[in-house]
């Protein structure tokens, strides 16, 4: 299990002496770099990294000889002289990636370079216990990997937690819609399944997600928010630094006090953005179950009921005040919004094009400051699972075997 402070980034190797810590370090740099950037040429990892031809030619041949990579001779063109070969990151090797929440268990299957091969849900007709959780997604990595066992090398599982995990040891200190207090989560998983096993929460692997893959590519300074089944979450990045507190709990905005009096939250506070904004009340106003969550945006969108429309005014508003604290606090460059609170966003600025979710925010902050959509969707707490596994192996690959 992780003991990581940084969540999914790659533990740095140590750097100077020998000239196998030198090559160690380059083979993470160029696997990470094909990993997270797709597809490249030899000749552009070698301007990249800026390493030397022949360093960067042994270093792929063993990343090859790994399985990590694999390379082809690009399409013929009219470029003059020796092509370059691609690299590009083996899709053989593989996480699982777990995300339980309160109406299901997500199980999906993601490789090297972000890509979710396969996924399945598991309902659930009430809150799952730990135990059980470990059961019935233990069951489904078996189905999920059966068959694949010769074409597909399995690094390990990463456990995507609707609470609070201590980044030490995978510990889930709470998760308050679970009803889970002081649970061994990613070690119960990892005896049930043989599989190493990390756990991390849930919104800081989304955000990590979108930071490498989606819309917060390249961003030095964002916030991130976060809506689903299971309530709200969020993090944030400044100076390209993750921000995890001291023990990996930070960015709790659904925590952000939003209206006085307010209902009772799951945590035991008043006014809390996610008891006050929450996605059955938005499925219950326009007819959907909370299997049909995926077509909220749709149905929100396009709804001329103004019962709808009052409900989506009004929580859109309790967004707003959640969103200025944060860029008030962070002066980001970006907030990202997914889940269903992205589908809430979208839908009110389909009624008001002209409307600004930043705009009472302090008008120095907010003047620069962008709303983005989610880049990558339902995929994107599968990706985070799927980094928070991979980081070990894109810190020093030359331990896979």
């Amino acid at each position: 299990m992780s003991s990581d402070r940084d969540l999914t980034a790659p533990r740095p190797v140590a750097s100077g002496g020998t000239t196998d810590q030198l090559r160690r370090n380059n083979l993470s740099s160029i696997l990470t770099l094909v990993h997270r950037e797709g597809a490249l040429s030899r000749a552009e990892i070698t301007r990249r990294t800026g390493l030397n031809r022949s360093t960067v030619g042994a270093c792929v041949a063993d990343l090859s000889a790994l399985g990590l990579v694999s390379e082809s001779m690009p399409e013929s063109g009219a470029r003059a002289g020796r092509p370059s070969p691609i690299v590009q990151a083996s899709s053989s090797v593989v996480t699982i990636a777990v995300n339980p929440e309160v109406d299901a268990i997500h199980i999906g299957v993601v490789s090297l370079g972000g890509h979710v091969l396969r996924r399945i849900r598991l309902d659930a007709d009430a809150v799952l216990s730990v135990a059980d959780v470990v059961t019935r997604a233990s069951a489904a990595i078996a189905g999920l990997v059966s068959g694949y066992e010769s074409s597909q090398h399995v690094v390990g599982i990463g456990v995507a937690v609707p609470g609070q995990v201590r980044l030490s040891d995978g510990q889930v200190r709470e998760a308050t819609h679970m009803d889970w207090v002081e649970e061994p989560l990613a070690e119960m998983l990892q005896q049930r399944t043989g599989f190493r096993t990390w756990a991390a929460n849930a919104a800081i692997l989304g955000m990590r997600a979108e930071s490498v893959f989606g819309a917060g590519r390249g961003i030095d300074d964002l916030v991130y928010f976060i809506g689903g089944a299971s309530g709200v979450g969020g993090g944030a990045v400044t100076g390209g630094q993750w921000v995890t507190g001291a023990a990996g709990y930070a960015g709790e905005f659904g925590h952000t006090f939003v209206r006085s009096h307010g209902t009772v939250c799951h945590c035991g506070a008043r006014g809390c953005l996610e008891a006050e904004v929450t996605q059955q009340r938005l499925l219950e106003a326009v007819g959907l179950a909370s299997t049909e969550a995926e077509r909220l945006e749709e149905r929100l969108g396009s709804s001329t009921d103004t019962a709808v429309r009052a409900v989506v005014s009004e929580d859109v508003e309790l967004l707003g005040i959640a969103v200025r604290n944060a860029i008030n606090v962070f002066n980001p460059s970006v907030v990202v919004l997914g889940g269903y609170l992205d589908a809430l966003y979208r839908s009110r600025r389909e009624q008001d094009d002209g409307w600004d979710l930043s705009r009472a925010a302090i008008r120095s902050a907010r003047e620069s400051v962008r709303i983005e959509s989610a880049a990558l969707g339902v995929d994107q707490l599968m990706i985070g699972a799927g980094e928070l596994a991979f980081a070990e192996l894109l810190a020093d690959p030359a331990r896979w075997s």
